[in-house]
């Protein structure tokens, strides 16, 4: 009887003993974007493998310098050198800069675009510029409008539409889909 016992009771022990002793670490999409779990619950980043290890980090913060009428404004780099202050307006859908901007940044018009505005539609002239960064983040060689009725420039979704965004108090954060 006591040798039956113990060739039941060993096994029963030992396999207690191993789910006490195995360690389940749980990984969120967030933490790793690209991973791999073995059987043994070890967590292998393979972020190289997928191209996540040269994507820009999984939240990019970009602080808002102030509001106009409830609205962001951020600092936005254009062709790595000139620094303006646009609305992040995620209403736009495109990037709308003004008539001195464009004068700036040397934008030559390559046609006429018919936008539609809070005001109603009204013709722009459209252009490029070598490139468009905010937080790191860079666009380059996007299509833009140079639009009269401005104050300030707009920056929508033609910059950041493949991002997810919260808008914060002092700071928006966008995470890459």
């Amino acid at each position: 009887m006591k040798r039956y016992l113990s060739r039941q009771v060993l096994p029963v022990f030992l396999a207690i003993a191993g789910i006490l002793s195995s360690t389940s670490i749980s990984h969120s999409q967030s933490d790793l974007p690209c991973y791999l779990e073995d059987s043994n619950g070890n967590v292998m980043d393979l972020g190289h493998l997928c191209g996540s290890g040269s994507r820009t980090p999984s939240v990019i913060q970009v602080p808002i310098k102030r509001r106009v009428s409830g609205i962001p404004v951020v600092d936005v780099q254009f062709n790595g050198n000139r620094r303006f202050e646009m609305l992040f307006d995620t209403g736009a859908s495109g990037i709308a800069i003004t008539p001195p901007m464009a004068q700036v940044l040397n934008v030559a018009p390559e046609g006429i675009v018919i936008t539609s505005t809070a005001g109603g539609k009204v013709e722009v002239p459209r252009g490029r510029v070598n490139s468009v960064a905010v937080g790191g983040i860079e666009v380059t060689n996007p299509e833009v409008t140079i639009n009269q009725y401005l104050d300030i420039g707009l920056l929508g979704q033609g910059f950041f539409g493949v991002y997810d965004v919260t808008i914060k108090e002092n700071v928006i954060e966008l995470r890459y889909r």
